[in-house]
């Protein structure tokens, strides 16, 4: 299971997005979509993928990494790498939609499907929401429904070449309907719960869901 005494750093990145929740800093307040759009409101594309973290980045290596599933769940998991790749690989392209503004298309991932997870671990009935763990005692929080979207991934491969540890690696999460913090980085452990329990950003200012395109930015309290 994750290591809850891993406690986050709280550094000056985090300390301005902090302020920009205050200020509600980037809202357009434009939440109709065009059939033909692809990039959400207040949105600008770039080529690169910008590096954003707690300002903490782990190294673990693929040798070390482990993923713990447990909670509601009527098999919990407990997989090294090579059992965690041993499961049928998906490929898939998404977009990124990052809640500091940038978006970048056509992501080529590959991974573990959420669906499959969810074969495997079996959640019960009163499974609602997820909880995810990663290595730098970061967590998020996602409804049950939209940890299991149809192109949500744990993915380990990014391009064809492995997840670097800047951006994740060895696995991070990729759901690609919700802005990209959602998308948990250097994944630890993924808890399945009956109740809510909000995440890093979720309790500092961030929208609970985080939907690029109803711009769910930040919290409305």
């Amino acid at each position: 299971m994750a290591d809850d005494s891993n406690e986050p750093l709280t550094s000056k990145l985090t300390r301005t997005k902090e302020r920009w929740a205050r200020e509600g800093r980037f809202l357009t307040g434009k939440i109709s979509r065009a059939e033909d759009e692809r990039l959400p409101p207040g949105q600008h594309l770039t080529r690169d993928w910008p590096v954003l973290d707690l300002g903490l980045t782990p190294h673990v290596s693929r040798e070390r990494w482990r993923l713990d599933v447990y909670g509601a769940v009527g098999q919990p998991i407990f997989w090294d790498f090579a059992q965690f790749t041993a499961r049928p690989q998906t490929r898939s392209v998404s977009d990124i939609h990052c809640v500091t503004t940038w978006s970048r298309y056509d992501n080529q991932w590959e991974g573990l499907a959420v669906g499959d997870l969810l074969m495997a671990c079996q959640p019960r009935e009163d499974a609602r929401h997820v909880v995810l763990h990663s290595y730098d005692g970061y967590t998020t929080n996602l409804t049950i429904e939209d940890f299991a979207a149809e192109d949500a991934l744990l993915a380990h491969s990014w391009s064809g070449v492995p997840l670097t540890a800047e951006h994740g690696g060895p696995v991070r999460l990729v759901v690609p309907h919700l802005y990209f913090w959602k998308s948990a980085k250097w994944l630890q452990a993924i808890e399945f719960r009956a109740d809510d329990a909000p995440g890093y950003w979720e309790v500092r200012g961030y929208h609970n869901r985080g939907d690029p395109w109803a711009e769910q930015r930040y919290s409305a309290d």
